[in-house]
């Protein structure tokens, strides 16, 4: 525990606040009645939270004096109690530079029982970055919506026929069936029995909403907020007052929507010159396509579907320092620390993603997604090809967010080999233990701890805690 302990303090201090699954209190003058909107905010986020009482922010997270510890743990105990459901806690005690300190761990309310509201006033919260803001009622509604398995997939479109479905995409969705599972659904002779049976259209011949999205003439006459919102921001040159770049509204099935953010991407991506080992120079984009390919199709085969994301789209918001996509839906069976580690394909839109491992898009005739659980690896792989550092996932329970970090170069007088330039960039996101980078860029821990001593050496990394203390790496402060 108090290895743990100095470890999150050290990425506090170095990060210079709290993070979203942290809240750190002073409780100088005893229990702070803004816990009551983060025990629940915190019961609602994925993976829980850790709450510390008897610190500083605004000095750097300095011990502060605790009148009487014991008081706070029974508070906070007590609190819990004050929550539908109860908020489930593991309180204990913790040191931090020699001074007491309160710590509890605030365990993920179940799925089937959020939101996690206050009895007395009925109220729930959701977790931002270092804030609590309370649920609209379109977000309580996504709380409660996942407490069913999702089948809005299977829906029928009831106002719309087979017309409405794309002849070129159906051909090459009939034909790719039939070539990839000929003794199962390629067994069916018949197209309308086929398209009935793999879930495009109903009984009746009614196409359904995963046969709209992925195979439908113009899905968005039915589902208008089922677009791609993409837009970058201005650069230094732009005239004033733009507030935008490039700003679009991608529509259409999946299979075009994917080739059409793609074409964004190429048009809107900087690019920078790099030479090759064979003297060869290149021009090479700041994200890699195969990364963003990835990112884009699995948004939209796995964003929610339900009535209450209806009027939510997909956004992907350029900005000078990074790359951010955004869909509505949290993850689905599987965790963020889990996300490309484990070979586990979990999927929201069933019905959806079954069909999309058919569908073709017009421009390179790729499938839409393998459903392989490969994808992650895939941009795990890219993102290190391409010299960057590794992707940000942030779960939010009714939201899914993926973060790129532009290349953060090394000074030029510095010459780093591959394998340095990536533990180099992967520290961009903050203080990484040996573990950490393990399970970021795959190296052996001997290895990675050679490449820490050398980047130290040159002066690029400092080391926070040692000598007994778990030990963490970062780059130091601009």
């Amino acid at each position: 525990m108090a290895t743990e302990l100095d470890a999150l303090i050290a990425e506090l201090r170095a990060a210079g606040g709290d993070c979203t699954n942290v809240e750190v209190k002073s409780a100088a003058g005893g229990l702070p009645q803004s816990l009551t909107s983060t025990l629940s905010a915190l019961a609602n986020l994925p993976g829980g939270g850790t709450i510390i009482l008897g610190l500083d922010e605004r000095s750097g997270f300095r011990p502060v004096p605790l009148s009487n510890p014991q008081d706070l743990k029974q508070g906070l105990a007590l609190k819990a109690r004050a929550f539908t459901p109860p908020v489930q806690l593991d309180i204990s005690d913790g040191t931090v530079d020699g001074h007491p300190v309160v710590v509890a761990i605030v365990h993920e309310c179940a799925p089937s029982a959020k939101p996690c509201k206050v009895t007395a006033s009925g109220a729930a919260y959701l977790r931002g970055y270092d804030g609590d803001f309370e649920l609209s009622a379109l977000e309580e509604q996504a709380f409660l919506a996942t407490r069913q398995p999702p089948r809005f997939d299977r829906e029928p479109v009831d106002e719309a026929t087979f017309t409405d479905l794309d002849e070129e995409l159906l051909s090459e969705f009939l034909r790719s069936v039939r070539e990839r599972d000929p003794r199962g659904l390629g067994r069916f002779t018949d197209d309308a029995e086929l398209l009935r049976r793999v879930g495009v259209t109903t009984a009746e011949g009614v196409p359904t909403v995963a046969g709209v999205l992925a195979l439908g003439v113009h899905p968005q006459q039915w589902f208008p907020r089922f677009v791609i919102q993409v837009s970058a921001e201005p650069l230094p040159g732009d005239a004033p007052g733009t507030r935008a770049r490039n700003q679009a509204t991608v529509t259409g099935p999946i299979p075009r929507m994917l080739d059409e953010a793609l074409a964004w991407a190429r048009r809107t991506f900087d690019t920078t010159i790099v030479s090759a080992p064979d003297g060869t120079v290149h021009d090479r984009l700041d994200y890699p396509f195969l990364a963003f390919r990835e990112l884009i199709a699995n948004a939209l085969v796995h964003r929610d579907l339900d009535n209450w994301s209806a009027g939510l789209a997909i956004e992907v918001r350029l900005r000078r320092d990074r790359l951010v996509i955004s869909n509505p839906g949290g993850l689905y069976g599987i965790t963020v620390e889990r996300l490309g580690h484990d070979a586990v394909t979990s999927a929201r839109n069933a019905r959806l993603v079954a069909l999309c491992q058919h569908v073709r898009t017009p421009e390179t005739g790729a499938r839409v997604i393998e459903a392989l659980a490969s994808g992650i690896p895939t941009v795990r792989t890219a993102l290190a090809e391409s010299g960057l550092p590794p992707a940000h996932y942030v779960d939010a329970g009714i939201r899914f967010t993926v973060v790129l970090h532009r290349t953060t170069s090394t000074p030029p007088s510095i010459g780093l080999n591959e394998s340095e330039q990536r533990v180099y960039d992967a520290l961009v996101q903050g203080p990484q233990q040996v573990t950490d980078l393990q399970k970021l860029l795959g190296l052996s821990p001997a290895n990675i701890r050679k490449i820490l001593r050398a980047l130290r050496g040159h002066g690029l990394i400092e080391q926070l805690g040692g000598r007994g203390r778990s030990t963490s790496y970062r780059r130091p402060p601009e």
